[in-house]
């Protein structure tokens, strides 16, 4: 079967995020100023063919935990979908 899969990875919420600290500000700039707290990360998918959905969890955890997250400042949601 082929699956899409969607694996979104946000920094840690203890640890501060620059980036989002900079779009807060800079939305602030432009006069959104109701945005507060913005955190900025990132958005991965990708299709594969795998077995079954589990199997198909199990590939994007292995891929997520051993090159797409910085585990120590990062933490991931995956989710998967019958194509």
């Amino acid at each position: 079967m082929q699956f899409l899969v969607k694996i979104e990875i946000m920094p840690r919420k203890e640890l501060l995020d620059p980036q989002g600290k900079a779009v807060t500000n800079g939305l602030n700039n432009i006069g959104c100023t109701q945005i507060n707290d913005v955190r900025v990360g990132k958005c991965i998918t990708y299709t594969t063919v795998a077995d079954s959905e589990t199997a198909a969890f199990a590939e994007a955890e292995h891929a997520t935990t051993k090159l797409l997250a910085n585990l120590i400042m990062e933490s991931y949601n995956i989710s998967i979908t019958a194509l």
